[in-house]
């Protein structure tokens, strides 16, 4: 019995211990989400214009520009995953890493051959430890990226673009990353950077409405040389905040249901150590008992 009792005490300090971890990393998420958020906030504003402008320069004009054509000279892709730095944030690398094997599998059943570039280290680890070649990687940065780590990013994914087809040059770009919708919800996303594919679109033109006119100083195929590099550049960024809040609200429901869960787990070993030393005295006082009856009968 005394032998249980200090199994408990010891698992209900270790617990304790993980609880008071548990807790600090649920609070530091918390006080960091708040500024996540508004990064996303004020960064989709200029990452929805940009798009809309080179969706508008695409859209009226007859150029044919290397970022909006396919490319028939190679069959391998860039796809570019963003996961997290550390742990503790539940499922979140796990389902992106997942979102990555499915694009992969897809990709390669239509005969392309996939060049991986992966941010955060979970990731990294996993693709590291099953010996998969990565053609770029980055790392320490997850929960706060810095436009000048999205530009390095987006500069070794347009270079590979721009390569020919004997460098190693690719014809798409793909990112994974996690959406932030809200507090609850994170969601897994799959988009084709390159060439390009307007993810938002220029706003919807009602029936009464007259077409806008455009006319390109000094011309689209200038214009287009001048945004796309931006426009891959900014919807990287975009990305990588987005990622950055989905992290850091992933990571503290995880760790507020982990404190939660030491919590219950104290109240069972206190409740059994209880239990243990009630049983600890009935044995003594059971001993003490028979002793005094030998006694009394000798």
């Amino acid at each position: 019995m005394a032998g249980q009792q200090r199994v408990y005490k010891a698992r209900i300090k270790s617990t304790q211990a993980l609880k008071k971890m548990f807790r600090a990393q649920e609070l530091i998420a918390a006080s960091r989400i708040g500024r996540a958020r508004d990064r996303v906030a004020m960064a989709t504003p200029y990452s929805r214009a940009i798009t809309r402008a080179v969706s508008a320069v695409a859209t009226h004009s007859d150029t044919s520009h290397p970022f909006l054509v396919e490319r028939e000279d190679t069959q391998r892709v860039a796809v570019l995953l963003i996961a997290s730095d550390r742990g503790m944030a539940g499922a979140y690398s796990a389902s992106v890493i997942r979102e990555t094997e499915r694009l992969v599998h897809r990709l390669e059943g239509e005969g392309k051959q996939v060049a991986l570039y992966v941010a955060g280290r979970r990731a990294v680890a996993y693709y590291t430890f099953r010996q998969r070649e990565l053609a770029g990687r980055w790392t320490g940065f997850s929960d706060a990226p810095t436009p000048e780590i999205a530009d390095e990013i987006a500069d070794a994914l347009l270079d590979a673009f721009r390569a020919p087809a004997q460098d190693g040059g690719v014809a798409e770009v793909h990112v994974v990353f996690t959406q932030f919708v809200n507090m609850v919800t994170q969601r897994p996303r799959v988009i084709r950077m390159v060439p390009l594919e307007v993810v938002e679109g220029v706003a919807p033109v009602e029936e009464n409405d007259a077409l806008p006119l455009y006319e390109f100083e000094p011309s689209p195929e200038e214009v287009l040389d001048a945004l796309l590099p931006r426009y891959v550049r900014t919807r990287i960024y975009a990305n990588l905040l987005q990622a950055a809040a989905s992290e850091l609200a992933a990571r503290q429901r995880a760790m507020h249901t982990a404190t939660e869960n030491a919590e219950d787990l104290i109240r069972t070993y206190t409740r059994l150590a209880n239990q243990a030393r009630q049983g600890e005295i009935t044995q003594e006082i059971s001993e003490i008992v028979s002793g005094a009856d030998a006694l009394a009968s000798s």
